[in-house]
This record gives C-alpha cells, sequence and structure tokens, in this order.
C-alpha cells in the first residue's frame, strides 16, 4: 500500500475515533504531498520524494519544538511532541548508532576522507543511503567525530 493510501485509511480511523490532533497531522501530510507532486508535474510522488516529504515535516517540527522549548511555550512544545509522534508512524525504521557508525566508516574509506576538511564530500555520500532513516544532525555529529579520530 502506498503512502497516500495508508493516509487516507488512517484518516478515515482518525474521523471516527474523533482524533482531532492526528487528523489535522494527516491531512497536513496529505497536503504537502500533493503540493510536492504538482510542484514536480507528477500525478504520483515515488517512495523516495515521498519520503523526501516526510523528512522536510518531521525536521520542520523538530526545529519549532526547539525554539517553542527554548522560548518555554510548553503547550506549544507539547503539542508539536505529539505531532512529531504521528509524523514518525510513516517515516522507515530508524537506524541504530551502531549501524550509522558501520556506514559512517564504510562512506570514509570510499571517499578516502582523512579530516574535517572533507566533511562535505563524506556528508554527500551518506545522505542518499541513509535518506529518512536517520537525523541529518546526528550523522554530522558522528561524521566529525569519525573524522576527529583518522
Amino acid at each position: 500500500m502506498n503512502l497516500l493510501a495508508r493516509l487516507d485509511e488512517d484518516m478515515k480511523q482518525a474521523m471516527k475515533s474523533k482524533e482531532k490532533e492526528k487528523l489535522s497531522v494527516i491531512r497536513m501530510l496529505k497536503a504537502a504531498l500533493q503540493n510536492e507532486a504538482i510542484k514536480l508535474g507528477k500525478g504520483q510522488l515515488s517512495e523516495d520524494e515521498e519520503l523526501t516529504v516526510l523528512s522536510r515535516e518531521l525536521k520542520q517540527r523538530k526545529d519549532s519544538l526547539h525554539e517553542f522549548e527554548k522560548a518555554g511555550r510548553e503547550d506549544l512544545a507539547e503539542k508539536l511532541r505529539n505531532e512529531i509522534n504521528y509524523v514518525n508512524v510513516y517515516m522507515p525504521e530508524q537506524l541504530t548508532d551502531d549501524e550509522l557508525s558501520d556506514i559512517i566508516r564504510e562512506t570514509i574509506q570510499q571517499t578516502g576522507a582523512s579530516s574535517k576538511a572533507d566533511m562535505g564530500k563524506v556528508m554527500g555520500a551518506i545522505m542518499p543511503k541513509v535518506k529518512g532513516k536517520a537525523d541529518g544532525a546526528l550523522i554530522s555529529k558522528l561524521v566529525q567525530e569519525h573524522l576527529s579520530k583518522s
């Protein structure tokens, strides 16, 4: 079942069970996916493109959550935490730190990176491999750690 069909099913369930917040998030995800399809001039997005949209939506929420927490707006932060949980349901299973470290080591060897100056080259090679399966900030931090050990 593709993502839009899954969202439709979950939307019906949310309506039946009167879960307003979940329904709102699902509608927002559907709109974001449909807008991206229109922007790209396609009838239907590929899985990779869907994942890009979901990752973008998740990142926006995490960034906003950080800002709300910094501003002491716990009411808004709690709402965003719930939204993040709903969006995470549609994301692929996240890689563990060990799996991520293995991919980073392998990529550093493949690219021949030896210092922090090679950070961009390593990140450029890693991101397509882990798209949607790991947070970019975490990857960046781990790559820096691995390159500083070299």
